[in-house]
């Protein structure tokens, strides 16, 4: 098969409306990270997403639909602060888990009575979504486990030859995936921390809780796995306070030959050692997180990430992705 990496044109959105029509799979921007896409309710096409990602079959996927799109007939009711938190915060990277009617494939929530909703307000992906109408199935377009794309050519490098469009959208802004927030309670429950934070929600809604996933439960959310979102190098995690251990980690890495590199938040790696800046705020860190972790993937054999000073907000959701793309504090994987 050959892969196309196109701009969003009507000549290009006409293809990715006859390609989802026919069942195939199309992968589009959004603020995020790049999704890919199918018809929500084919379970033919449903399933070629997990089969292409080589995801797990019990991590639901998520819903994507325009900013006009009537949800009344997807969902089954709804608490009244959905309401509140759909004007706040949509179109936007938040994810809404509501009950569901059943209406999508049975393989979008894999078994669970959910359904999990989000309005991107990247125009690329809204100019896709219009284009086909109907509810868009979407994962992150990368193999699973490995680091979520944030560029087309991302994609690209993961699924070449095996997908036939890749609607280019440029780089994507936000750069983490959305805030997933359970929305079937009295209160909403965030599932996974993203970019809308706890207390953006709870300043609208009132409260918000956050869930705490039980051991061998089935995920509730995507981005639940504990290894996700890592790089195909080896790679090594370490506390803020123990940067001499880093550097002692560096320092032997590169005496066996290999090519180590830090990353770190700005002004934490000394002259000397080479060196990948998060920058200084949680949104910097957030929006470049996955592009230095896709390009230290291809310049080391170790990358040695340091654990951010800064905490809270949008740290919650860079926090939760370094933790499961490094693993344990101090060990090597």
């Amino acid at each position: 098969m050959n892969t196309q990496i196109m701009p969003v044109t009507p000549s290009s959105l006409r293809a990715a409306r006859e390609l989802v029509g026919r069942g195939e799979l199309v992968a589009f921007h959004t603020e995020t990270v790049y999704g890919l896409g199918a018809d929500a309710f084919s379970d033919e096409a449903v399933q070629k997403i997990f089969a292409l990602k080589g995801r797990p079959a019990n991590n639901p996927l998520i819903v994507h639909v325009h900013r006009g799109y009537d949800i009344g007939g997807l969902v089954d009711g709804a608490p009244a602060y959905t309401e509140k938190l759909r004007k706040a915060f949509l179109p936007g990277p938040l994810t809404m888990v509501y009950p569901s009617t059943g209406k999508v494939s049975r393989f979008v929530s894999c078994g669970l009575d959910t359904l999990a909703i989000r309005v991107p307000s990247s125009e690329a992906a809204q100019a896709f979504l219009r284009e086909v109408n109907i509810p868009i199935a979407a994962p992150s377009a990368n193999r699973s486990k490995h680091v979520s794309p944030v560029t087309a050519e991302h994609v690209y490098d993961d699924f070449n030859g095996e997908l036939a469009l890749i609607l280019d959208g440029g780089a994507c802004s936000g750069g983490i995936e959305s805030t997933v927030l359970d929305c079937t309670g009295k209160i909403p429950v965030i599932l996974r921390a993203g970019l809308v934070t706890r207390e953006m929600i709870a300043s609208v809604a009132g409260d918000c809780g956050v869930y705490v996933p039980q051991t061998g439960e089935q995920p509730k959310s995507p981005g639940m796995a504990y290894r996700h979102y890592t790089p195909r190098c080896r790679t090594a995690y370490f506390l803020k306070e123990d940067l001499e251990l880093a550097l002692r980690a560096y320092q032997a890495e590169e005496a066996g030959g290999g090519t180590p590199c830090i990353l770190a938040e700005e002004g934490i790696v000394p002259a000397g050692f080479r060196g990948l800046s998060l920058g200084k705020s949680g949104e910097d860190m957030a929006n470049r997180l996955y592009a230095l972790l896709r390009l230290a993937e291809r310049q080391s054999t170790l990358l040695i990430a340091i654990e951010p000073t800064l905490s809270g907000g949008v740290m919650d959701g860079v926090m939760n992705r370094l933790t499961r793309a490094f693993g344990r504090v101090g060990n090597e994987t």
